[in-house]
Formats: C-alpha cells, sequence, structure tokens
C-alpha cells in the first residue's frame, strides 16, 4: 500500500514539474521594432543589457531597456499579470554596446551585480546580469559592486527613485527649467482679470 501511494505521489511531482517547463516560455529575439516597456524608447537605442517579461495569457513579452525595470516591474505591488519567465542578456558572452538580440538567459540563473560604477543604458544604476559566477566576479573587480542573486536583489535598490542631478547653470535641464517658469509667469501676466459678481 505504501509503495502504492508513493508511486502516485511520484506520479503526481513528475507531472507537475512538466506542466510548469510546458508552460514557461522560450525567449524571444529583439528586433529593431522592440521598445521598452516604461520608457517606449527603441532598445537598440541604448547600450547595456536588457530584459523580457512574460505574462501569462499575452503572446509577447514586455521588453525593458534596463534590466533593473524588469527586477522593480515584479515586486510592484499594481503589478497585475502573473509573470511565467523573466529572462535577461548574459553580459559574461556580450559587449557593453551591443548585448545582442538573442544572448538571453533565464533570470534566476543569472548572476547580477549591483552598486557598480556602471550606469545602465538609460544612464541610471542598473543591475548586470551575468551568465557565469566568474564572469559577474571579474566585473566586479574592474567595476565595483556585488554579486547577488536575483531573490537577494532588495526591493530599495530597485524601486528607490534615482537622485536628481544637481542643477547647474548653463545646462540643458537647467535652461529648460528658467524657460518653462518664464512661460509661466508670462501666461499668469497676461491671463485677463476675472470677474467678482
Amino acid at each position: 500500500m505504501r509503495g502504492a501511494v508513493a508511486a502516485l505521489l511520484l506520479v503526481a511531482a513528475l507531472a507537475g514539474c512538466r506542466e510548469e517547463a510546458a508552460q514557461r516560455p522560450e525567449p524571444v529575439a529583439m528586433t529593431r521594432e522592440a521598445v521598452g516597456h516604461f520608457c517606449q524608447m527603441n532598445l537598440f537605442e541604448h547600450p547595456g543589457p536588457k530584459a523580457q517579461v512574460h505574462l501569462r495569457g499575452m503572446p509577447d513579452p514586455l521588453f525593458f531597456s534596463q534590466v533593473r525595470d524588469a527586477v522593480a516591474f515584479r515586486l510592484l505591488p499594481e503589478q497585475q499579470g502573473e509573470i511565467t519567465a523573466i529572462y535577461v542578456s548574459d553580459m559574461a558572452v556580450a559587449p557593453w554596446e551591443n548585448p545582442g538580440a538573442s544572448n538571453w538567459i533565464a533570470a534566476e540563473d543569472a548572476f547580477f551585480v549591483t552598486g557598480s560604477a556602471q550606469a545602465g543604458g538609460m544612464g541610471t544604476p542598473e543591475v548586470i546580469p551575468f551568465g557565469t559566477e566568474d564572469a559577474a566576479r571579474s566585473f566586479v573587480a574592474a567595476q565595483g559592486g556585488e554579486v547577488r542573486r536575483l531573490d537577494e536583489i532588495p526591493a530599495e535598490l530597485v524601486l528607490a527613485a534615482d537622485d536628481p542631478p544637481s542643477p547647474i547653470a548653463g545646462t540643458p535641464a537647467n535652461d529648460d527649467d528658467a524657460d518653462f517658469a518664464a512661460r509661466l509667469k508670462a501666461l499668469s501676466a497676461n491671463r485677463p482679470e476675472e470677474k467678482t459678481p
């Protein structure tokens, strides 16, 4: 009797593993039309690693311009879809300027470098994936940071807002702010007076 129960449990466990494997989608090659889910910018216009997140019931993955964005996406409380797979660029075998269209590894298999001096493709801090721990540690030796697995990346590291750069007089961002303030003031000055009843 115990043998029959053990056999049934083994069959159920194997069936569950097969079902999970069958439900995991394969990575999709990036095309020239691929855009980042958050930024809506073309992925090929930015260097550094990329990510794709597959959601149950959606035929196409969501692409991300930086891996950090995909890691953050999986932690967002408002994220409704069931994630069936996350793939990231394997930077152990790709140059920074061209991470490759089909160079994907499962995020849970990657070794991520966090806190390095290397900014991501969008110019913000990045979590950089590598297919091997040795490659990740070599990167840390050159660029600093720490090696972590996916589940070890702290939420506050990827969900925190980036510190805005301090304004410098004469920079385009500072000039844009001054221009906006001047136009707003001009509009306010030209607004007709409201008549009180």
